[in-house]
C-alpha cells in the first residue's frame, strides 16, 4: 500500500488501517463479532502481570513482530510460538503482538497462535480506531490492547476506555508528549506506556520516559516502551519508576529472542543487586 506524500509515518498507517478495518468489516459483520467477544468468559490479568514485585522490581512484555517501518523485516521465518515460548522460559511476565497487516506484516491470527502457546497474559499492539477492533481484539483472545492517543479524538478515547472495561479487558494507553498525559489521565487511563519513539519522525529517546514518568497520575501502572535495549536501559528505567517495559525490537533481531532476553535479565539482576550483595553471590559460586 503506498505511502501519501507530504504525511507522517503515523499518518499513512493510519491511513492504511482505516482501509484495512473497511475491509475486515464486510468480511465479518459487526454483530458477529460482538457475539464471540460477548460468548468469551475466560481472562489473563494483564495488569496484575506487569506489576514489579520481586528482587529485579521491573516486568518485561515481550514483543512479536516480523517487521516495522523503522528497521523493515526483522525476521524471515516468524514461528510464533517458538518464539513466544522462548520469551516466557526467558522471563518475560506478558507478550505483545504486533497484527498490523502492512507496515509489520502481522496479523490478528497471530495473536491467537500466541496466545494458544503460552500462559501468560497477551496484548494486542495495533492501530486501535473504533470499538470494531476492541471486540475482535476480545474475540481474538486478547488481554489487553494498545490505545494510542496521538490518534485518537478524547472522546473517541474515553468511549474505547470504558468499552475495554465493559468487555474486561485491560487497555495501555500509549502518550509521549506532557499534553497526552494529561489526555491519557483526564480519560481514566489506568496502564499508560510511554514511548520513546516518535511515532511520527521515528526518532527514539529513552530520556522521553524518564522525563515524563512524574508527569504519570498517582496510582497507574506506568510502561516504558521501545529503545530499550541494554540492562543499563532496564535498571535506568527501574530507577525513574516505572513498573514493566515493552521491548521488542532488540529481541527479535536475535536468532534465539528467549534467550536473549534471558542474557538480559541476568545482567540487569546482578546490576540491581547491591555491590556487597553482588560480592556475596559471586563468592557462593
Amino acid at each position: 500500500m503506498p505511502d501519501l506524500p507530504g504525511r507522517t509515518i503515523l499518518d499513512n498507517i493510519l491511513w492504511a488501517r482505516r482501509r484495512t478495518l473497511d475491509e475486515t468489516r464486510l468480511a465479518v459483520p459487526l454483530e458477529r463479532v460482538q457475539q464471540m467477544a460477548e460468548a468469551r468468559q475466560e481472562r489473563r490479568d494483564f495488569a496484575r502481570a506487569i506489576t514489579a514485585d520481586g528482587l529485579s522490581g521491573l516486568r518485561i512484555i515481550a514483543e512479536l513482530k516480523r517487521a516495522s517501518p523503522s528497521r523493515g523485516l526483522l525476521r524471515q521465518h516468524y514461528r510464533r510460538r517458538e518464539i513466544a515460548q522462548g520469551y516466557v522460559a526467558g522471563g518475560a511476565s506478558a507478550l505483545s503482538v504486533l497484527t498490523e497487516e502492512h507496515y509489520f506484516l502481522g496479523s490478528i491470527q497471530d495473536l491467537t497462535e500466541v496466545r494458544q502457546a503460552v500462559d501468560v497474559p497477551v496484548l494486542r499492539k495495533d492501530f486501535i480506531l473504533e470499538s470494531y477492533q476492541i471486540y475482535e481484539s476480545v474475540a481474538a483472545g486478547a488481554d489487553a490492547l494498545l490505545l494510542i492517543v496521538s490518534a485518537l479524538p478524547d472522546p473517541d478515547l474515553r468511549a474505547l476506555l470504558e468499552l475495554c472495561r465493559r468487555l474486561r479487558i485491560a487497555a495501555l494507553v500509549e502518550v509521549h508528549t506532557e499534553e497526552e498525559v494529561e489526555r491519557a489521565a483526564s480519560a481514566g487511563a489506568q496502564i499508560i506506556g510511554v514511548n520513546n519513539r516518535d511515532l511520527k519522525t521515528l526518532e527514539v529517546n529513552l530520556e522521553t520516559s524518564v522525563r515524563l514518568r512524574e508527569r504519570l497520575p498517582q496510582g497507574c501502572i506506568a510502561v516504558s516502551e521501545s529503545g530499550i535495549k541494554t540492562a543499563a536501559d532496564l535498571k535506568r528505567i527501574k530507577e525513574a519508576g516505572f513498573n514493566a517495559v515493552l521491548m521488542g525490537e532488540r529481541l527479535m533481531a536475535q536468532p534465539e529472542p528467549g534467550r536473549c532476553l534471558q542474557e538480559l535479565l541476568a545482567e540487569f539482576e546482578m546490576r540491581s543487586i547491591p555491590i556487597e550483595g553482588r560480592d556475596s553471590k559471586a563468592e557462593a559460586h
